[in-house]
């Protein structure tokens, strides 16, 4: 369940990241000095259109190395209009089952993909994505998703939208003794929607992050530590609402090793290196590590063979332009 927006993304300059005060490997929601770029990007820059929103890629990528149809279903707000249609098209041919809730008077969310150098900057205008209501989660036919699923992600993007679709959810999985995952997405989700975050917390199995996310909820938790290692053991230490299973931080850092925090313990996996001529551009690369892990981790398979499918996505998503990927997967 998350934001679903159409990705418009191109290769820009510094000029025009200066220009809209963007900063590299970011994620932000646009404010009124961002509306202009949109247009901008379209005028002059090569754009590509492509289905994205974090929670959306990530159950992509998770149903294409599962390639079992149907194996996936996905919850999110959309306008009624062309993008919207574009955006439901492409999700049923990607094979997952997606129940949008249509907004008659918004248009579909967006999100500028601004690339330089292979690095990605995110600014979105979540427009109807922004317009969620848990009333159409209570629905009996969308609820029965829910009540068919044995595990649940959710980006932390969707705090900003609908804390209580969240807390239903979180609140049932624990009650069914299913898993619930998180991630937590961005570091302005950190900081500015804490209490939101630290409610929906005690729920979580399994949060995904970045190193950047990670010390940055490090920093306004207050706890004086930048080394990923320490700060995703306290993230698995977090109080839990239910003893079921015990909470693993994931904590994804580029081109380092993946860090996995589990019961006061950490486990580091290499990544594969991938050479700076094959990169195209990094966007997508958290949300299709998060895809492959969960396209594992519902197969019960070991911590080690989720974090393996997960870098194994990764690598495939920054090798081509947004988060697509070739008809098949080829991981073993």
């Amino acid at each position: 369940m998350g934001n679903p927006l159409l990705d418009i993304s191109a290769v820009v300059d510094q000029d025009f990241l200066n220009k809209y005060d963007i900063k590299l490997n970011n994620a932000i929601l646009a404010e009124e000095k961002h509306f202009p770029m949109y247009e901008e990007m379209a005028k002059n820059y090569k754009v590509e259109f492509i289905a994205g929103g974090a929670t959306q890629n990530s159950i992509k990528v998770a149903q294409w190395m599962l390639q079992f149809p149907g194996a996936t279903s996905y919850i999110g707000c959309i306008g009624k209009d062309k993008f919207g249609e574009e955006m439901k098209k492409n999700c049923k041919l990607a094979g997952v089952n997606v129940r949008y809730y249509e907004d008659e008077s918004t248009p579909t969310g967006t999100c500028a993909v601004c690339v330089l150098g292979g690095e990605r900057s995110l600014v979105a205008n979540l427009s109807a994505a922004n317009c969620y209501k848990s009333d159409h989660l209570r629905k009996q036919a969308n609820w029965a998703l829910v009540e068919k699923a044995k595990y649940f992600y959710i980006a932390g993007f969707f705090l900003t939208v609908s804390p209580d679709s969240i807390q239903l959810v979180a609140e049932y999985a624990a009650a069914t003794n299913k898993v619930f995952t998180m991630n937590l997405s961005a570091p302005f989700i950190c900081e500015f929607f804490r209490d939101a975050q630290e409610k929906v917390l005690p729920y979580v199995d399994f949060v995904f992050g970045n190193e950047t996310e990670a010390r940055t909820f490090s920093k306004v938790h207050g706890w004086e530590t930048k080394n990923v290692k320490e700060i995703a053991i306290k993230i698995s230490q977090w109080p839990k609402a239910s003893g079921t299973y015990k909470r693993i931080t994931v904590i994804t850092q580029g081109e380092d090793p993946v860090v996995v925090a589990e019961d006061g313990n950490v486990r580091t996996f290499p990544v594969t290196p991938l050479p700076k001529e094959k990169l195209v551009d990094t966007n997508g690369a958290g949300d299709a590590f998060v895809g492959g892990f969960m396209s594992q981790l519902v197969q019960k398979k070991p911590i080690e063979e989720c974090v393996r499918a997960g870098c194994y996505a990764s690598n495939v998503v920054i090798q081509r332009s947004g988060c697509t990927y070739p008809e098949k997967p080829d991981f073993e």
